[in-house]
């Protein structure tokens, strides 16, 4: 082997230990006025190391819209509850030229974290529905290994674009499954525990591999209400979303339609497993999107409360075995080829308040 000098070990263990914020960086402060170190959300990214920082956000209402193309960046919210930082835009797909422009906040690096704060989009409080361009994104993030605890995410129609970095490259625009024998693809990992999630239409979307641990559903008043629009493409990638153990609330009125799911894609793939469902269900319990249910993966499991309005799903699936009910842990559906640990990181991540 080459020899190795001691400084070289030195400054390899530099860089080591400044790819963990947190640990060996100082946390950047911001605050709407007095002593910090920037008064925007979007300055102390723009301003933060390449290979990711701690942001640490006073309380307010931080009335811009923010962008994260590094890595590993961490915004803890410094207030008593989620409710107290607050992150807010309004655009949607029509003012911004796209759904995927519209997020409040839109994540491209891996490594996003987010604890004790809100994001939200506040296009339909302000503006008069349409037939097209009221898709409003409070939080676009294509982002592997990221991890959100103790946050609201509110809005309307497309709330939460759980996406994926991977697994896109040479896709039809169209939305149709790519030919035969593509190779296998890894989608990016997110993990959300404890997190309050409002919304109507298909507010929840996207082809991230997502963990949903012990949070809360909350439907809008809408027509129809679509919790999810998740969109695995093809039967290779590794996608899907996993609804552990929450709970469906909503302010819904009588003749409002809510349904599990629908499959923006031929392959999406939603499980809900022991879901306290407090509105009432549509009885199919899932919707139809061209034709696309009869090759999707939709599962539900140990439902409970008033407004499960079991006895007919318009799928069928298998019943969950107890092998496979040992596996709907955060750990086991996101532990991929490395090893991850997303609850263990949600720990650390509630430490740095």
């Amino acid at each position: 082997m080459p020899r190795v000098s001691l400084l070289h070990v030195l400054a390899l263990a530099g860089i080591c230990a400044a790819s963990l914020p947190g640990q060996s960086i100082k946390p950047i402060t911001v605050a709407p006025v007095g002593k910090a170190d920037f008064h925007t959300v979007q300055d102390a990214v723009d301003h933060a190391p390449d290979t990711g920082a701690v942001i640490r956000i006073a309380p307010g209402k931080y009335r811009e819209k923010v962008h994260i193309s590094k890595p590993n960046i961490h915004f803890i919210g410094m207030g008593k509850q989620p409710q107290d930082v607050v992150l807010s835009w309004n655009d949607s797909a029509k003012s911004a030229g796209g759904t995927g422009k519209s997020g409040s906040v839109s994540v491209d690096a891996d490594g996003f974290e987010a604890e004790n704060l809100t994001i939200e989009n506040t296009w339909e409080l302000e503006h008069t529905r349409s037939e097209e361009g009221s898709q409003a994104v409070a939080l676009l993030m294509s982002s592997d290994r990221a991890v959100l605890d103790h946050v609201r995410l509110i809005a309307a129609q497309d709330t939460l674009y759980a996406n994926s970095r991977t697994c896109h490259e040479n896709l039809p625009k169209d939305g149709t499954p790519p030919p035969p024998g593509r190779a296998a693809c890894a989608a990016s990992r997110q993990y959300f525990r404890d997190c309050y999630i409002e919304g109507h239409v298909d507010y929840i979307f996207g082809d991230a591999k997502a963990v949903f641990d012990h949070g809360e559903l909350h439907a809008r008043h809408n027509n129809n209400v679509m919790f999810t629009a998740q969109s695995r493409q093809y039967p290779e990638e590794d996608s899907g979303y996993y609804f552990l153990h929450n709970r469906i609330t909503g302010d819904t009125q009588p003749g409002d339609k809510l349904v599990l799911g629908r499959p923006w894609r031929a392959y999406s793939t939603v499980l809900f497993y022991d879901t306290e469902i407090q509105p009432m269900l549509n009885p199919d319990g899932w919707s139809e999107w061209a034709g696309k249910l009869k090759t999707s993966t939709y599962r539900e499991y140990r439902s409970h409360g008033p407004g499960v309005n079991g006895g007919h799903r318009i799928v069928e699936y298998a019943p969950l075995t107890a092998t496979e009910e040992k596996r709907l842990t955060p750990q086991a559906l996101l532990s991929g080829n490395d090893g991850w640990d997303p609850v263990s990181e949600a720990d650390r991540l509630r430490k740095l308040r």
